[in-house]
């Protein structure tokens, strides 16, 4: 639970004509003002971020009592949540299908993601939001490939939240019926607990992490719907279980499906576009009927 994590700073790449002061009242949806039930801090970093300051409680905090603890997470989560429920609703009614990318760092998510948008991209629309504690690196190069991409600049924050990525959602206007691909901070931990509003969290995980991995952070992989056991390419050279993987991901969660790709080779890839292929054509045929 992230609330020792110094989650205080967001910085949105913006780049649009964007002011605010501190305390003011903002709304996701454009036309739609709402009061988001706290107040925060806003203003612009020399690179022309948006700042975001979180309040976020502490835990094995001296003299703080530990019930007080519990009540700072659960208000943390359920202002998350709210922000989430807002979200997903945008996405349901503009059918966008949305993937919220975690894993550790130097998995191989943002090379997973550019070979993944440079196969896709002349099949279905994508953009994609970016989250990193600071640069602007992956989303230059998400944007290498000729998609439109933002970065969320989190500072000492180890994660993405609910309410970042509204703004982020409402600055890069997604199409309706495309494909949002979010990539969260590498942070196998808080990332479990936060909703973003998204269809699926799929966990990244290379070959080069070990095979306990899903059972030192089984929340992430409880989490997810889908494990992308990433750099296959490298297991002749690893001494790395394929299957006892597998099998500790679905000791921790039974309904997890694993597709073993290489984001460099591009073997298996094809199994996961597959994968999103049918996903999204389930989410546009359910806003049919609806």
């Amino acid at each position: 639970m992230c609330t020792v994590c110094g989650c205080e700073m967001a910085t949105l790449e913006d780049g649009k004509s964007k002011t605010g002061a501190q305390g003011e009242r903002h709304d996701h949806h454009r036309g739609h003002p709402h009061d988001h039930g706290h107040h925060h801090d806003r203003h612009y970093a020399q690179d022309s971020g948006l700042q975001h300051g979180q309040l976020i409680g502490g835990v094995h905090v001296p003299d703080v009592n530990p019930e007080r603890i519990v009540q700072i997470e659960k208000d943390i989560l359920s202002k998350n949540n709210a922000y989430a429920v807002e979200n997903r609703a945008r996405f349901g009614r503009n059918s966008i299908f949305v993937l919220n990318f975690v894993s550790s760092p130097g998995s191989g998510k943002t090379s997973f993601l550019v070979r993944a948008i440079s196969d896709l991209k002349d099949r279905m629309s994508i953009s994609v939001i970016e989250g990193d504690q600071q640069t602007s690196n992956d989303a230059a190069r998400i944007r290498k490939t000729g998609v439109p991409a933002i970065q969320i600049n989190t500072g000492k924050g180890c994660h993405l939240n609910a309410h970042m990525v509204g703004h982020a959602v409402e600055d890069l206007a997604p199409e309706p019926g495309s494909v949002l691909f979010i990539e969260n901070v590498g942070n196998l931990v808080c990332p479990s607990a936060f909703d973003l509003g998204e269809a699926h969290k799929v966990v990244v995980l290379s070959v080069t992490e070990g095979e306990d991995k899903p059972l030192k952070y089984p929340d992430m992989f409880a989490a997810a719907d889908l494990m992308i056991l990433n750099k296959s390419d490298l297991l002749p050279h690893l001494d790395f279980d394929v299957g006892l993987c597998i099998a500790n991901a679905l000791r921790v969660n039974p309904r997890l499906r694993t597709l073993t790709v290489s984001a460099r080779s591009g073997e298996g890839m094809e199994a996961f576009y597959f994968w999103l292929e049918g996903a999204v054509a389930r989410v546009a045929k359910a806003s049919q009927v609806v």
